[in-house]
């Protein structure tokens, strides 16, 4: 087995250790861009793992995104990134160690647009470290949700139009993200609240930030509309369905919906594809 096909085996496996709850929609994709999506799903994660860390000091965290920024912005070099992240290698978890890895992983004609949005949102991360993640109006929350969510919806496009050409609206992009990012914050509203973490603008309720939610998804029902390539279209069903239907729950006051819940709403969809 070749290098390359080793390291896409190995990227599969690292996306189904990182996120069971995105490898099921990213298996309804072909070889090609199951292997786009899951490789631009862990460059993203990759520095996720960086701003949510629970121990590295905030200031680490700022000098890592910004030179990961920068590093992803111009000539991306492998040695010199290990260089940078190997003084936390006790810290970090392998899908970041391993950047580079899935930066290779990724077609070349779209590796730069993947890259650049990966850019953007470790630029955007370290701000709001900087910010010490102080939201105060709605217009700080969609600036968050923007870099850590938003960007995964406009890099998904870029995706689709460079596979076969599928045109989708960018604000309804963003949305999609804003809207799968704000339904997680509500998951774990009373969880960030105990260690005195808070998304929540100042004088919103609970109520606003399920408003949010709805207001987003709605616009990410939107987004899926003008996909015809069913396997894409099944790709952004699953997640949209789960975010509606979690959000459901917690309204109900539950605190997330079962396996089973979950299993029973992705038959559903594949069932509803198969009658279309």
């Amino acid at each position: 087995m070749s290098k390359v096909s080793n390291l896409q085996k190995e990227s599969l496996l690292m996306l189904k250790e990182t996120s069971r709850t995105f490898f099921i929609p990213i298996s309804f994709l072909e070889s090609t861009l199951k292997k786009t999506v899951g490789s631009a799903y862990l460059c993203m994660r990759a520095i996720d793992e960086i701003e949510d860390h629970p121990e590295l000091e905030d200031q680490v965290k700022i000098n890592l995104l910004r030179s990961i920024q920068e590093m992803l912005a111009t000539d991306f070099d492998e040695i010199r990134y290990l260089e940078l992240v190997s003084p936390y290698e006790a810290s970090l978890p392998p899908v970041t160690m391993r950047l580079a890895d899935w930066i290779s992983v990724c077609p070349e004609e779209i590796r730069g647009k993947v890259m650049e949005s990966t850019a953007i949102m470790a630029g955007g991360m370290a701000k709001w470290v900087e910010k010490d993640w102080v939201i105060k109006t709605k217009e700080d929350l969609d600036e968050y949700t923007y870099y850590v969510a938003g960007l995964v919806g406009t890099m998904l496009s870029d995706i689709w139009r460079w596979y076969d050409g599928t045109e989708t609206n960018d604000d309804h992009a963003i949305a999609f993200g804003r809207g799968l990012q704000a339904v997680n914050m509500l998951r774990n509203y009373d969880e960030d609240f105990e260690r005195g973490v808070t998304f929540v603008p100042e004088g919103w309720t609970r109520e606003d930030m399920f408003n949010y939610a709805k207001d987003n998804l709605a616009k990410a029902d939107l987004y899926v509309k003008p996909i015809k390539n069913k396997r894409i279209l099944m790709f952004c069903k699953v997640p949209l369905a789960l975010a509606h239907s979690t959000l459901k729950a917690l309204k109900s006051g539950k605190e997330k919906m079962s396996r089973q819940e979950v299993e029973g709403i992705v038959e559903q969809l594949k069932q509803e594809e198969r009658l279309s």
